[in-house]
């Protein structure tokens, strides 16, 4: 009887945390599309290319077309600034 009891909570558990993943994976990042919910985030310039890509891959479940309008121009945005400041000094 544990042992059934023990296996029901065990399932319990794993779909509860693999929904939990799953409903992370369709969730805006606010910060990245309206500037919201950003206190205390401040990234180097490649986690938020990296933020931006993984954004950008969640596509239409998630974004509007205009919004990933928006997160492409704030990518290629940040890599001119990235390739701007690897240029040597003249």
């Amino acid at each position: 009887m544990k042992k059934a009891a023990l296996v029901v909570m065990a399932a319990f558990v794993m779909t509860n945390s693999s929904l939990t993943f799953a409903m992370e994976d369709m969730k805006k990042n606010e910060c990245l599309t309206i500037s919201k919910n950003c206190k205390d985030e401040v990234d180097s310039i490649q986690q938020k290319i990296t933020k931006l890509n993984a954004e950008i891959k969640k596509g239409t479940k998630v974004y509007t077309p205009e919004e990933l309008k928006a997160l492409h121009q704030k990518l290629k945005d940040i890599n001119a600034a990235l390739q701007s400041l690897n240029k040597p000094g003249k």
